[in-house]
């Protein structure tokens, strides 16, 4: 497989990862908070009990950037990243201070991991995407079959959240069927809609209470919407 061009850009307003011209992470040193996508990826882990926020599994885990969330969420969770880009992975760590968050790094395929894979998470946030900027897509395995074995990832009563954009209704069709319960997350001026799959008594309502009274997410709350499918 061709190794993917992957550019390292730093300004004034932070640093970004473009893979093959997408833009994969954004990082400020010193925040955890994006404003962007990554923060509706992270998000939901707070509608949970804490308790419910030890063990969180990351598909696409690209400069870290919802990790970087997740672990200011839930301090002590054990996160596992899965990345299949060695480039992606020494540009997160050169970078974006990847070493930092306490990940276990995972340098593989995601959908080899999900093949083998019997362990089981609280929360699994999946960013697989595929092709350059203007052909980003899912891979078709991952609809065909990824996302059923994503989902037997998530123990009874967690959450299942995806990232998704030209492929929503294809991803919540198959959400429904292992899910009572199915949110979208709407990022103002992006074309992303970040779709949480999860047990009864999640609402619109709830998530977007939880999100308000969190310290770190009360300040992103303006970017995004929440609403049950």
């Amino acid at each position: 497989m061709k190794p993917p061009h992957v550019h390292v850009k730093s300004g004034r307003e932070g640093t970004s990862l473009r893979v093959d011209g997408t833009h994969a992470s954004f990082y400020r040193p010193g925040e955890v908070v994006t404003g962007s996508v990554w923060d509706a990826l992270a998000a939901p882990l707070v509608w949970l009990p804490r308790r419910r926020r030890g063990s969180v599994l990351v598909l696409g885990l690209g400069g870290g950037s919802a990790a970087r969330l997740v672990r200011a969420l839930s301090p002590r969770a054990r996160i596992v990243g899965v990345e299949r880009s060695v480039e992606v992975i020494e540009a997160a760590r050169r970078c974006f201070g990847l070493d930092a968050l306490g990940v276990t790094v995972v340098c593989d395929d995601a959908q080899r991991f999900l093949a083998r894979s019997r362990a089981r998470f609280d929360v699994v946030i999946e960013d697989v995407f595929i092709g350059s900027a203007r052909t980003v897509r899912k891979p078709a395995w991952l609809l065909e079959e990824g996302l059923a074995r994503a989902a037997a990832r998530v123990r009874p009563g967690g959450l299942l959240v995806v990232n998704t954009i030209d492929e929503t209704r294809e991803v919540a069709r198959v959400l429904r069927d292992h899910f009572p319960t199915l949110l979208r997350i709407d990022v103002a001026e992006y074309d992303n809609h970040v779709l949480v799959g999860g047990p009864r008594g999640l609402s619109g309502r709830a998530l977007r209470q939880a999100v308000a009274a969190h310290p770190l997410l009360a300040g992103t709350l303006a970017h995004l919407s929440f609403r049950k499918l």
